[in-house]
């Protein structure tokens, strides 16, 4: 049996918030900032305001967005 294995096996037997407060644990340390994504994605937003405050793109409300993602679902 592997260490995840093995590791996974013991954490399914944690009581829920045990379990809940381990995988938090887990994604904080895979959450490294990235200088150089920072930097992408600030040149990225000054590009987009740029382009909408010259009319090349329009704003879209919350709601449009949520509307264009929104699944329905079909009884049946």
């Amino acid at each position: 049996m592997s260490t995840t294995e093995t590791l996974g096996a013991q954490a399914v037997q944690l009581p829920p918030d045990e379990r809940l407060a381990l995988v938090e644990k887990i994604l904080d340390s895979l959450d490294v900032p990235d200088p150089s994504l920072d930097g992408l994605w600030a040149t990225e937003t000054d590009d987009r305001l740029a382009a909408y405050r010259r009319g090349e793109i329009r704003a879209v409300t919350l709601s449009e967005v949520l509307a264009k993602y929104q699944v329905t679902s079909k009884a049946g």
